[in-house]
């Protein structure tokens, strides 16, 4: 069978990651040389001096609950983007080595119904990719356009509350600090975009090779010679240990970035839905709000969905042991398979710290942290 090539799918992000400055082409780390000048620049000067600008003015809107609420939910996320390309640069060998570890032969699929088998959940991510894209443009679109769209840019709004240390009311100055506004949150939009499906895609895999591992036990030819039979369990143990190891390796990852993720998730949907509340409905902004929490539920959902996946397809493979031709093999064999089973039992979960597990269930909790979030500023709101 041709060799599976695992970065197919994730070619986009790559190539996007890419233009970003965050993904060095020739080498597994960064290197002096001029496309770290040019990641340092782009990083720099539109994603981190945009942030910046935005964190310094809630000193100046304090006062101002609905405002603060406003600036609040943007800059939490603008913060946590930071936070994702700081801890993704950091550590790109390591994500680098995990893409090259896909290329062995033991995690290449075998047969036809097992590329089948990867094929259809590699569209899934595929389809999901473009869902968060979307959400994240429309949010954009909206954010550039709604200044236009209620005449505000004529007394000098920008579609961001922020501060700069000069006069940005001023032709050529406020058409200048507009486009870098939208420039400023496309890069850290689309960074977050493809580090966090990237991400995903990493348990997508691990998952994909439970997959493979559970067809291959299934399909054991156990009344066969011994010495071939135990050579066959052999190489589904290293297997196993292999996939594993990739498992273990995308956790220390993602610790931190699943950590910020859920908490900046809860308070950012929370107040979004006080926004809501507050905005014109059916406005340009209205829309805008819309679209942003639409990505950042897509974006909990995603960590939430691949790691419960992963999780349930991990569980299987004890199922899989015992669908084998177990009862026509040797003494032996036998026992090689129970030690197998019971080795595979536990399910093997991605977590932040053990504090909590990607799975459906901590998605629901995301939620219902929001709308807590969502009441208490209701009820601060209604005091002032």
């Amino acid at each position: 069978m041709e060799h599976f090539d695992w970065t197919f799918t994730i070619r986009t992000n790559i190539f996007v990651l890419r233009m970003l400055g965050l993904w060095p082409k020739h080498s597994d780390k960064y290197e002096f040389n001029l496309y770290l000048l040019y990641a340092l620049v782009v990083v720099c000067f539109f994603a981190v001096l945009h942030t910046l600008t935005q964190a310094i003015n809630v000193f100046f809107i304090f006062n101002n609950f609905d405002a603060l609420m406003r600036t609040t939910y943007i800059l939490l996320t603008l913060l946590l983007d930071l936070l994702k390309i700081c801890f993704f640069t950091q550590n790109i060998q390591t994500v680098k080595q995990l893409l090259e570890t896909l290329d062995r032969k033991s995690f290449q699929p075998r047969t036809v119904k097992q590329k089948l088998l990867i094929e259809k959940d590699l569209n899934l991510w595929t389809q999901m990719y473009w869902m968060l894209t979307w959400c994240c443009i429309g949010a954009l679109m909206f954010w550039a356009i709604f200044p236009i769209l209620d005449g505000s840019y004529r007394e000098g709004r920008l579609p961001f509350i922020a501060w700069y240390p000069f006069d940005f009311g001023e032709t050529p100055l406020y058409q200048i600090t507009y486009v870098y506004q939208i420039l400023g949150i496309s890069v850290l939009a689309m960074s977050t975009i493809n580090i966090d499906t990237l991400m995903a895609a990493t348990n997508l895999f691990a998952g994909a090779q439970f997959d493979i591992l559970c067809d291959n036990l299934k399909n054991l030819k156990l009344g066969e010679d011994d010495s071939k039979c135990k050579e066959k369990l052999k190489m589904c143990f290293q297997h196993h240990r292999e996939i594993l190891s990739f498992g273990k390796s995308t956790n220390k990852f993602l610790n931190w970035i699943v950590f910020f993720q859920f908490f900046a998730s809860a308070v950012s949907i929370g107040l979004i839905m006080f926004e809501l509340t507050v905005i014109a409905p059916f406005s340009s902004e209205f829309y805008s709000a819309i679209s942003y929490g639409g990505s950042i539920i897509v974006q909990a959902f995603m960590y939430c969905w691949y790691g419960n996946e992963l999780m349930l397809k991990s569980g299987n493979l004890a199922y899989a042991i015992f669908e084998a031709e177990w009862p026509v093999a040797n003494i032996e064999v036998k026992k090689l398979l129970i030690f197998f089973m019971l080795r595979s039992q536990n399910e093997f979960t991605i977590s932040s710290f053990n504090l909590f597990h990607l799975s459906i269930d901590t998605f629901m909790k995301i939620l219902k942290t929001a709308w807590s979030y969502f009441a208490l500023v209701q009820s601060v709101n209604i005091q002032h």
